[in-house]
């Protein structure tokens, strides 16, 4: 194309953050969606291609808009063939209303203000846990000492999931979130694909079967609230429970982790905002966390499809037609957020699309992952004032997940 930018292209995601920023920013200049073609993907649904929504005000019109921009039949981007659906079930994310309604419903029991204050406390036994280890053992790398174990002990906690088979877990969400999405060699391709996806079915085998000893035997978890009928009859099948299951571990967990540990590196890379959140952390603890994802946006993109005829700046879509929505860079649209490159825990407003855009699919455990990422930096800040990050992280090559695989720290 004319820009000499193929958003399509693994190449392009090889490239450091900040070359992807610029040139992420000469997409927003242009003023119109661009068009980028694929291709084919092994043991993935290929489609003509699909057109990038990088603006702001673009990404939040699609966001509100599900009736035209659909998240069915799958919101990654490529898609994934068809028989992954009936193999796995329909994720709540891949589904439009009404299904998708129903299931919300249902599953927002997990993030009502009651749950997440019940949750509170372990969240921060949890987090004084964790900080006790890193005193006993050293700091050696604070994506698995820290950033990694929080989130999915909290999901696991919240499920009722046994302390016996939580590091099978943890080995499963690993393998599952290590997989690209994007183009690669045919024996690559084949080999994390295959992984991802047994790790994704491990997942949800271990969970359906604990949701059938719920089923038989409620316990005061979440397993046994979804799979028992609330006072509207409504409940989770096993297949349901375990596509939200990974959802949760998967996306949940992704989320807090990655914004855990990008921003260390921000605060440390940024003395002055690391001071003023020292200073007064109750008062700037909720700026910072909103910062740090706008920042680095955890999840990049989701792909919608088009349902009808359509126009956007002068572009015209049609039914079948794919866009994707950008939140990287719709986070960094200079209309939007003066002087976006800089970090500043005291941005306002801030409306930024890192949990998703307004409308029905806005991350529902964007609260969860606030609280959890809130108490983790008390306990750290609290306990270890020192505490910074070291060398440079290391990244996923991925053009879906922003996440950071290691990260260097000392305190």
């Amino acid at each position: 194309m004319e820009t000499g930018i193929d958003l399509a292209d693994l190449a392009f995601w090889r490239r450091p953050p900040h070359e992807r920023e610029r040139d992420f920013a000469r997409l927003r200049a242009l003023d119109r969606p661009v068009f980028f073609a694929e291709r084919r993907v092994p043991l993935l649904r290929s489609g003509a291609g699909f057109h990038a929504l990088v603006r702001h005000a673009d990404v939040v019109e699609a966001s509100r808009n599900a009736k035209v921009f659909s998240s069915e039949p799958a919101v990654t981007n490529p898609e994934p063939p068809g028989w992954v659906k009936h193999v796995f079930g329909d994720s709540m994310v891949n589904l439009d209303d009404p299904r998708h309604a129903r299931l919300r419903r249902i599953v927002s029991r997990a993030f009502s203000p009651k749950m997440l204050a019940r949750l509170d406390s372990g969240i921060q036994k949890a987090a004084e846990r964790i900080v006790d280890d890193v005193v006993e053992q050293g700091p050696r790398d604070f994506v698995a000492q820290v950033a990694a174990r929080l989130p999915i002990n909290v999901i696991c906690d919240m499920m009722g999931v046994p302390d016996g088979i939580r590091a099978r877990v943890h080995a499963h969400v690993d393998v599952s979130t290590a997989y690209t999405g994007v183009r690669m060699s045919l024996p690559r391709t084949v080999a994390m694909a295959g992984r991802n996806m047994a790790a994704l079915f491990a997942l949800q085998r271990l969970v359906m079967r604990l949701g059938r000893e719920r089923a038989r035997e409620p316990a005061d978890d979440l397993v046994s609230a979804l799979v028992n009928a609330n006072v509207d009859g409504e409940r989770l099948t096993p297949k349901e429970l375990g596509s939200f299951f990974t959802l949760l571990l998967v996306a949940g967990n992704e989320t807090a982790r990655n914004t855990m540990a990008h921003g260390l590196k921000l605060l440390t890379d940024n003395p002055g905002e690391r001071e003023r959140l020292a200073g007064d952390f109750e008062a700037h603890i909720g700026g910072a966390i909103e910062e740090t994802v706008r920042y680095v946006s955890p999840i990049m993109q989701f792909r919608r499809t088009v349902t009808e005829p359509y126009e956007m700046r002068g572009v015209r879509f049609a039914p079948g037609d794919k866009v994707v929505l950008f939140y990287g860079s719709a986070n960094r649209d200079e209309e939007v957020f003066p002087d976006a490159g800089r970090f500043d825990i005291t941005r306002r407003p801030n409306p930024h699309v890192g949990f998703g855009g307004p409308g029905p699919h806005f991350c529902l455990g964007a609260n969860l992952a606030r609280q959890e990422i809130k108490i983790m930096y008390r306990e750290l800040f609290t306990r270890l004032p020192g505490i910074r990050s070291v060398g440079e992280p290391e990244l996923l090559l991925s053009n879906f997940d922003n996440s950071v695989r290691a990260q260097g720290f000392a305190f």
